[in-house]
């Protein structure tokens, strides 16, 4: 925090600290970091400095700050390599009072930071949805291997198709395909194109080891033991 008043004015670094430290939306920043983040902050004494806060005979330094609350926040070192120093939140909100720029240039960066975040998990989630879509090919494969005789007819073909499906929309989301279409008429696409990062992940990988089940001629009931238990 030296450092940062010294942008300001490098001969009253203290004065700087302290005309901050006065300040009743400071008190309440500082106070609230202690409250979240020590559980021996002294509430009684930080209120009463909030109380204090606005008039014109009121001071506040960081030592004064420290042994009145307990704060951790913000230290202050004596001595020629002393100084304030605080933590990094403290001193966001610090440079921040100093100068507008930094407070814009911070407000930038964390909405750039956010929308990467956005686009990432947005990303991750399109794998997920296409990796899902793969195994159901697999999966469908599989089906039509080892569940439906040659001489079926499409209709009763997709009600075979269908209850396999649902065998692990059940599993997963509690709820077969029709009955969330008939939840949710306004929306488009089908259940799966609503599930979290984390449900399309399961269902990956309970498509795979459904097709693998087929393929080893599990019965239904064994089959549906071990969905249920691989998606626990």
């Amino acid at each position: 925090m030296t450092d940062i008043a010294k942008s300001k004015d490098s001969t009253r670094t203290n004065y700087i600290i302290q005309n901050w430290m006065r300040n009743r939306n400071t008190i309440e920043f500082i106070g609230l970091w202690e409250m979240i983040h020590n559980s021996d902050f002294k509430r009684i004494e930080f209120d009463a400095f909030k109380n204090q806060a606005g008039l014109n005979s009121f001071s506040l330094t960081p030592q004064r700050w420290i042994q009145n609350t307990n704060a951790v926040g913000i230290i202050s070192k004596p001595g020629r390599y002393g100084g304030t120093f605080a933590h990094q939140d403290i001193a966001f909100e610090f440079a921040s009072w100093i100068s507008a720029e930094f407070k814009l240039y911070l407000l930038k960066e964390f909405q750039r930071l956010k929308e990467e975040e956005g686009k990432s998990k947005s990303l991750e989630w399109n794998l997920q949805r296409t990796l899902s879509k793969i195994n159901y090919k697999i999966h469908t494969d599989a089906i039509k291997e080892h569940l439906i005789p040659p001489k079926v007819n499409k209709e009763k073909s997709n009600t075979i198709y269908a209850s396999e499906a649902d065998l692990l929309n059940v599993a997963l989301f509690g709820i077969t395909a029709k009955e969330w279409r008939n939840d949710n008429p306004e929306r488009k696409g089908n259940i799966r194109d609503y599930a979290s990062l984390e449900q399309l992940v399961v269902l990956s990988n309970l498509e795979s080891l459904n097709s693998v089940l087929k393929k080893t001629g599990t019965n239904s009931k064994e089959k549906t033991t071990n969905i249920e238990r691989n998606c626990n």
